[in-house]
């Protein structure tokens, strides 16, 4: 199984996830999956969130995570599967308003943006059941209390 994750720091901050940390969180979901990958971290400031979310997303706000699959064209030898774009101000927030471990959010946001870029979503109820029941259980796997109890 070839799992690879490269890590972009654009901000210093403290208390931010070491690679080591990105590659067992990317590569609990691709082992599970059984799906080899690369997959491309990009760690951001609230300024660069939210323009690529209003680019993309038309929502003019910083966000937790965004995803950006890769298209393989057909025939082409890539395992690439995409960006992650994580702010590291709109994730420490949300886990001091969930008082969630922060380093347990961060696992949390990285399975999350990686099952997006497996073409999981949780646009309607069914899908975003089966979603979360993956990630419940993923960050099962990594010791991490369900997020989405309230007291998680």
């Amino acid at each position: 199984m070839s799992i690879a994750v490269d890590v972009q720091y654009a901000i210093e901050a403290p208390d931010l996830p070491r690679d080591a940390d990105f590659t067992l969180w990317v590569g609990t979901v691709l082992k599970e999956l059984k799906v080899d990958g690369e997959v491309c971290i990009r760690v951001v400031d609230a300024d660069e969130s939210q323009a690529l979310n209003a680019e993309y997303r038309g929502k003019d706000k910083p966000t937790n995570v965004l995803s950006f699959p890769f298209e393989v064209p057909p025939g082409v030898p890539v395992t690439l599967l995409g960006d992650l774009v994580i702010c590291a101000e709109v994730v420490a927030r949300e886990a001091e308003e969930q008082q969630k471990a922060l380093l347990h959010h961060w696992a949390h946001m990285v399975v999350h943006g990686t099952l997006h870029l497996l073409g999981f979503d949780h646009i309607n109820d069914d899908e975003a059941e089966e979603m979360e029941a993956l990630e419940r259980n993923l960050l099962a796997r990594l010791d991490i209390a369900d997020p989405y109890q309230a007291d998680a």
